[in-house]
């Protein structure tokens, strides 16, 4: 089924502007959707492209880059429209001309995380639930931020873990750290930070500008250190980030030992959606911080 003539009917009636596309290239770096950069001669728009069962996964990744537009901190790609057929579901997004820059100032992105975390909320969680990659997150709003990582992040990924065939070993470590997990966080109360949610090294770029741009987030309120943990996950950032990072907002002294608990969350989400590797890795976790309680 060919999508692109609803795709282009949506813009034009989002835009309020004519749109005749003349190329529709495919573009990669995504292994969830399918990313397309489709344009006229004045014009460009990047879409992703999903089954039709996905668009509610769309609904609510426009809905976290306009919840991180609102804070003012750091620039988003601006939500055009979504929609869906019988065939397919789609978001369009603006397109921004990210590359490598002489200019990129890892300061900067530094700075305006740091910002963007000072942007609370009453309670952790979100407005709805979304997803970190194609799983389900679960954003039920709680006063009580170990009660929320216990159930919505680390519980519900052990859960999937379990439904996926991943017992034994791994469920009984993960038993253990849900009954002990109020250890790393004696002293240490978080406030409802927003955050983007699934910051890795390929959530980020900068404009030709120099601008950093955040995207594909996973937003929801909640301890700041889970957000700069994840940077520090599958290769890291600048180390002038993190200098720029903690110059605005510093660091509680147990953030070495949170920031693996908070990575957990991540690793086990890549057991669930990709297996291999990451069961090991995730024990290793597990057993690292329940040394830690020893």
């Amino acid at each position: 089924m060919n999508v692109w003539p609803e795709i282009t009917a949506h813009i034009k009636a989002a835009t309020g502007q004519p749109f005749h596309p003349e190329t529709i290239d495919a573009v990669g770096g995504g292994c969830i959707n399918q990313a397309y950069c489709i344009a006229d001669n004045r014009q460009h728009f990047f879409v992703k492209l999903n089954s039709a069962d996905k668009l509610d996964m769309f609904v609510a990744e426009a809905k976290g880059l306009q919840e991180i537009n609102r804070s003012g901190t750091l620039r988003v790609p601006q939500p055009v429209c979504q929609g869906q057929n019988a065939s397919h579901a789609w978001l369009v997004l603006e397109y921004l001309d990210l590359g490598a820059c002489s200019g990129s100032n890892p300061d900067t992105l530094g700075y305006g995380l740091a910002a963007l975390h000072r942007t609370y909320a009453v309670q952790f969680g979100w407005s709805m639930n979304n997803t970190i990659g194609s799983t389900p997150q679960i954003n039920t709003r709680s006063d009580d931020w170990l009660s929320f990582w216990r159930t919505q992040r680390l519980g519900f990924q052990l859960h999937l873990a379990q439904e996926n065939g991943y017992r034994g070993r791994l469920q009984q470590l993960g038993e253990r750290l849900l009954e002990n997990v109020g250890h790393f966080f004696t002293g240490y109360k978080p406030l409802p930070s927003l955050l983007h949610g699934d910051l890795w090294s390929g959530n980020y770029a900068y404009l030709r500008t120099g601008e950093p741009v955040l995207f594909d987030p996973a937003v929801y309120y909640g301890d700041r250190e889970a957000d700069l943990a994840m940077t520090e996950l599958f290769g890291g950032f600048p180390e002038r980030f993190y200098s720029a990072y903690r110059h605005e907002y510093q660091l509680d002294s147990g953030y070495n030992a949170r920031k693996v608990l908070y990575n957990l969350y991540h690793i086990l989400n890549h057991l669930n959606l990709f297996g291999g590797g990451y069961r090991q890795q995730a024990e290793r976790m597990m057993n690292d911080l329940l040394a830690e309680i020893r």
